[in-house]
């Protein structure tokens, strides 16, 4: 149910940032592929046990990725030093996806932080 609701949600948005996001999507499914897809707070998210370990959504300007810990960010140093962000999101542009290592680094550390 809630891959649809996810699929739903990006199928509201123009592109690029729907295949920016499906990207996204995918990245985040390769570090962690039996991660249940669901909404949180009205944005897409994916939960390990029980827990969400990250998080896209789409506004006007950019896309957000978020990793549902305010450290993770932090943690990344450097590796997000490129991006604009507040404590709980990195922002990027609507037609460029963040790289895969980027995407791997940003769930593997939020992993750590919850303990998965």
């Amino acid at each position: 149910m809630a891959t649809a609701e996810i699929d739903d949600y990006l199928a509201t948005l123009d592109e690029p940032k729907r295949s920016t996001l499906e990207a996204l999507r995918r990245s985040i499914l390769a570090v962690v592929p039996d991660a249940e897809q669901c909404i949180s707070y009205r944005m897409p998210a994916f939960r390990v046990d029980g827990k969400v370990v990250a998080g896209f959504a789409a506004f006007k300007n950019h896309l957000s990725y978020l990793p549902h810990s305010g450290e993770v960010l932090d943690d990344l140093g450097e590796a997000v030093a490129g991006y604009t962000r507040t404590s709980g999101s990195l922002h990027f542009p609507v037609d460029e996806p963040l790289p895969d290592d980027l995407v791997r680094a940003l769930v593997e550390a939020t992993l750590r932080r919850i303990g998965g």
